[in-house]
C-alpha cells in the first residue's frame, strides 16, 4: 500500500495536476485534479496518510477544479468538475480547497445510492457505531470533532453509510469541516489538532478542516455495527439535557434529513427500521463542550456493553 506521503513531492504534484492523483477514501476512490496551491497545501496536510493508487484503474469520482481560461485565472476564480460537468458557480481560488472538500461530500451525496445515506457523524469506539445526526448550527461537527481528539474512531463527519438490509455503518474517513467559532474552540479544546489553512468569508462563514484519521485502523472499510444514536443540539447558555428519544421520532428525522431515503422506497423504509432496531436514541442539548463529551462517554459505557 503506497500512502500520499510516501509520494515524491515532485510525483505528488504532477499526478494531481495532470492525469489526476486516486485517493482511496473509505468504499470509494476520488480521482482528484488540480494545479492550485491551495489544493495541493490541504492534500498534502490531511491526506498525508490516505492511500494512493498509482495505476490508472476505475475511479468511482472525477473531481477537478481549475480555471477554465485565461480571463478566470486572472481573475482569480476557479471551476468544480465533477465527471467533465461544472454542476457549481464559479469558485475563488482563495476558497478552492474548502470547495473541494463539499464537493467530494456532495458527490457522494447525489452519486451513489448502494446504501441508504443520513447526513450525520458517526463514530466508533469497541467495535460498535455512534450516529450523529444534526441540522446546520447544531454542533454535530464541533462534538464529532473533540471526540475524534479523545480516543473515539471517527468513520465520517458527513454521512453514515448504511448498506441496505442492515444495522451497520461503513467508514468514510475524511477531515472534520469547522465553522466560524468551532475552529476556535477545537484549537483551544486541543492545540495539537491539525488544521487546513481558514478560508475566509465563504458562503458559511469561515470554514477549515480538521485531519482525523487518527486511529491505527482509520481507513479499514469493514462494516460497524451501530448502537447509539444522539441528536445533539448546541445552544449558548442552554441548561444541560440528556433525555431518551422515542425510535419513532428518531426515524421520522433521520429519513428527512437522509440524501436517498425517499428514493430508496421499501428498500430506505426496511433499512432504516433495521437500523433503528439496532440503535438506543437519544436527544442531547448543551451549551457545553465538556459536558456533552461526558454524557456521550456516560452512554457510551452504559449501552456499549450491552
Amino acid at each position: 500500500m503506497v500512502l500520499l506521503k510516501d509520494l515524491n513531492p515532485d510525483e505528488f504534484q504532477h499526478r494531481l495536476k495532470h492525469q489526476g492523483l486516486r485517493i482511496r477514501c473509505g468504499p470509494y476512490v476520488y480521482n482528484l485534479q488540480s494545479a492550485e496551491q491551495k489544493i495541493i497545501d490541504g492534500l498534502s496536510l490531511l491526506y498525508a496518510d490516505f492511500e494512493v493508487i498509482l495505476e490508472e484503474t476505475f475511479a468511482d469520482f472525477h473531481i477537478a477544479m481549475r480555471p477554465s481560461g485565461w480571463s478566470q485565472q486572472l481573475r482569480g476564480v476557479v471551476e468544480f468538475y465533477w465527471d467533465g460537468r461544472c454542476p457549481m458557480n464559479i469558485i475563488e481560488v482563495r476558497h478552492s480547497y474548502a470547495f473541494l472538500e463539499w464537493g467530494m461530500n456532495w458527490c457522494v451525496s447525489i452519486g451513489s445510492d448502494e446504501y441508504l445515506k443520513l447526513h450525520a457523524a458517526v463514530l466508533e469506539k469497541n467495535n460498535k457505531a455512534l450516529i450523529m445526526p444534526g441540522l446546520p448550527g447544531a454542533g454535530k461537527s464541533t462534538l464529532c470533532a473533540a471526540l475524534t481528539l479523545s480516543g473515539w474512531r471517527l468513520l465520517s463527519d458527513e454521512h453514515a453509510l448504511v448498506p441496505l438490509h442492515t444495522g451497520t455503518v461503513v467508514p468514510l474517513c475524511r477531515p472534520v469541516s469547522l465553522k466560524n467559532e468551532s475552529i476556535d474552540i477545537i484549537r483551544e479544546f486541543d492545540s495539537s489538532a491539525v488544521l487546513s489553512q481558514v478560508a475566509e468569508e465563504t458562503h458559511k462563514g469561515r470554514v477549515a478542516h480538521m485531519k482525523a484519521d487518527l486511529a491505527p485502523n482509520s481507513h479499514d472499510a469493514t462494516p460497524v455495527p451501530t448502537a447509539l444514536m444522539i441528536f445533539p443540539q448546541y445552544e449558548a447558555g442552554a441548561e444541560f439535557s440528556l433525555r431518551r428519544k422515542l425510535k419513532t421520532e428518531a426515524f421520522m428525522f433521520a429519513g428527512l434529513h437522509s440524501f436517498n431515503y425517499k428514493l430508496l422506497g421499501e428498500t430506505g423504509f426496511d433499512t432504516m427500521t433495521q437500523l433503528m432496531r439496532s440503535v438506543d436514541c437519544f436527544d442531547l442539548r448543551y451549551s457545553s463542550l465538556e459536558e456533552a463529551l461526558a454524557a456521550v462517554n456516560h452512554l457510551e459505557a452504559e449501552v456499549f456493553k450491552e
